[in-house]
């Protein structure tokens, strides 16, 4: 099983969330449904443009809170080296081969 660290945006350069989850897809079937009242609902926050597996629950939460303190222009240059087109990473995911952190 892998855990995720996920950025979404409400577009490119938009207003971007950061998040952790056990099930990617479902986590962000439910931002992109305004399944549950919050920041991505209330700011339209449902592309996925950043993703990234770890092996434990324990890491995805410290690199999700790593990332959260990290300044905007760090979190847009992080996106871009995955994503530089701004892809909604969500619409093939079943085509992404995740590849495990090294650490």
């Amino acid at each position: 099983m892998n855990f995720w660290v996920y950025i979404l945006a409400s577009q490119r350069n938009g207003t971007l969330y950061v998040g952790h989850t056990d099930d990617l897809a479902h986590r962000i079937w439910q931002h992109r449904t305004h399944e549950t009242p919050g920041f991505t609902s209330k700011h339209n926050v449902t592309l996925l443009v950043w993703m990234e597996p770890h092996r434990t629950r324990e890491d995805a939460k410290l690199r999700e809170h790593q990332i959260k303190k990290w300044n905007r222009a760090w979190k847009l240059k992080l996106i871009e080296q995955l994503n530089p087109d701004w892809n909604d990473l969500y619409l093939n995911m079943g085509n992404w081969n995740p590849k495990l952190p090294a650490w």
